[in-house]
């Protein structure tokens, strides 16, 4: 078996190698998925949630996003106070499934903040998608997000230098999705497949 932390800031295309992985035959896990899967109404987290931050982040009844981002954004101990509820719950959902995995399985975790949250020594391979801000920001802004939401998005992140830093791999995806999806298969055939072979 193989754990691979796949990682990338906004607008990087994470997700669309993510996909590819998935085409190619491993399992991938979307980190930010769990992380609204795990507080969803009627969840023991929805619940965690209320007793932390009140009904100021719903909206009829519902969880409303974008009012907890902004209790958050500019608060340290919120940020920490929701990351307590969400973080364990997420690695515990993760673990669900990597233990009820096939033992030859490629498993494929996209997780943004593998860097800010020290999560490198939890995978075998850790990869980074990387392209230059201006290019991330246009993609954003084309998935409907304004352009200063995305700028204020990539300053609370870690820059890219620092998150190439610490993985295996850098996959630059500043060309087309042809370009980006020979690096996936290069990176698949030459380096994960022998390792899961020999393992």
């Amino acid at each position: 078996m193989l754990l691979i932390g796949l990682t990338g800031g906004i607008g990087s295309g994470k997700s669309l190698v993510g996909e590819y992985f998935a085409d190619m035959g491993a399992i991938v896990v979307d980190s930010d998925q769990l992380a609204r899967d795990v507080v969803e109404r009627g969840t023991p987290g929805f619940e965690d949630l209320l007793q932390r931050f009140g009904d100021a982040v719903l909206t009829h009844g519902e969880l409303d996003r974008r009012k907890l981002a902004d209790v958050i954004f500019n608060d340290e101990v919120a940020r920490k106070d929701l990351e307590a509820i969400i973080h364990p719950r997420v690695r515990a959902t993760f673990d669900l499934v990597v233990s009820e995995a096939a033992d030859d399985a490629i498993i494929v975790n996209e997780i943004p903040l593998l860097h800010e949250v020290s999560a490198h020594d939890r995978f075998d391979i850790t990869i980074a998608v990387s392209a230059p801000e201006e290019l991330r920001i246009k993609r954003a802004i084309a998935r409907g997000m304004k352009e200063y939401q995305v700028r204020a998005r990539i300053a609370s992140q870690v820059s890219d230098f620092e998150r190439e830093s610490g993985v295996d791999f850098v996959i630059d995806n500043d060309g087309t999705e042809d370009d980006l999806l020979r690096q996936v298969e290069n990176l698949w055939e030459e380096e994960l497949l022998p390792r899961v072979n020999e393992g």
